[in-house]
């Protein structure tokens, strides 16, 4: 599928801003499955210094100064991005969730991304294995089962039990607080997923991106409706990665669009750095825009889209 993402944010100050010195995660990051056309980030007013490196994590992250004083600051972030069917869609059950390995000493001595997953077992920021954690998760986890279908279960129950409610929690509410008033939005759904899947000794890692969202039946899709997304992964020995999306109970498809992973949020925070003012608020204003613009793969049964479904939150 091939798709136009456009992601604004805005910035409004009630007091003038002298310098603002920001850091972003906005442009996709190319992967096997996903080829970057085009890319760019607009920021207005003119910055006097802007770079782009690769983090510790591999993604994309921008880097931008601005040194005139303003009272809005609009960074728009535009790509083009072309996403195909991966073989993580044809994962089996995989090997047993109970006999994966523990410790770097019982990897296999070339498998250099099972060595890179073990980061992703431990705790983070925003995401702390807890007792309370792996009892949620250990319902979905029997003895001997496969983990791929172990992982695929908790996230079925995560999208069951817990309610959908935007605006119910911020980046401050913490996985206790989600666990027991069983509601939250995607970031939240997915930090409890790679929570659980920690707490069960297992390497998983957060991932932030765009998903296409269709509009309710007979109604026109409004501009700047979108919204980013998140979701997590698990780490199969032999199978690399699988994405999960628990507030869709879905296996991520030709419809993500991938921006960046890390341990959690906090690693993958679209927009954030330090602004020089003598005080006052500020308002946020955000909005992204998923088009479609063809269907670019061919799986060789003549399929042209991807299948059909309810629309995704």
């Amino acid at each position: 599928m091939l798709y136009r993402i456009t992601h604004r944010t805005e910035y409004r100050y009630d007091e003038p801003v002298s310098a603002n010195y920001s850091e972003a995660h906005l442009l996709p990051r190319p992967l096997p499955h996903q080829s970057i056309l085009e890319s760019a980030l607009d920021v207005t007013p003119r910055p006097t210094d802007v770079a782009e490196h690769l983090d510790f994590f591999g993604n994309r992250m921008s880097y931008f100064a601005v040194d005139e004083p303003h009272t809005v600051l609009a960074v728009t972030a535009r790509s083009v991005v072309d996403v195909r069917r991966h073989d993580a869609l044809a994962l089996g059950g995989g090997p047993a969730w109970d006999a994966t390995p523990a410790t770097p000493a019982r990897l296999a001595p070339l498998d250099v991304e099972a060595i890179e997953a073990r980061s992703f077992t431990l705790s983070s920021p925003l995401v702390v294995s807890s007792p309370d954690l792996r009892a949620f998760a250990e319902a979905s986890f029997p003895e001997g089962a496969p983990l791929v279908d172990c992982a695929r279960a908790l996230s079925q129950r995560i999208h069951d039990e817990f309610e959908y409610k935007p605006g119910s929690t911020t980046i401050a509410t913490g996985l206790k607080e989600v666990l027991a008033q069983r509601h939250g939005v995607c970031q939240d759904f997915a930090h409890l997923l790679v929570g659980c899947l920690r707490s069960m000794g297992l390497a998983s890692r957060y991932v932030s991106g765009y998903l296409e969202t269709e509009p309710p039946p007979g109604e026109e899709k409004l501009a700047g409706a979108d919204a980013s997304h998140a979701w997590a992964a698990v780490f199969v020995p032999g199978g690399g990665w699988l994405d999960l999306d628990p507030t869709n109970a879905t296996v991520p498809d030709e419809r993500y669009i991938t921006t960046a992973w890390g341990r959690d949020y906090a690693d993958v925070t679209p927009l954030k750095g330090v602004v020089y003012s003598s005080g006052g608020d500020q308002v946020l204003h955000v909005a992204v825009d998923v088009v479609r613009l063809a269907a670019s793969w061919d799986d060789g049964a003549g399929d042209t889209g991807p299948p059909g479904g309810t629309a995704p939150h």
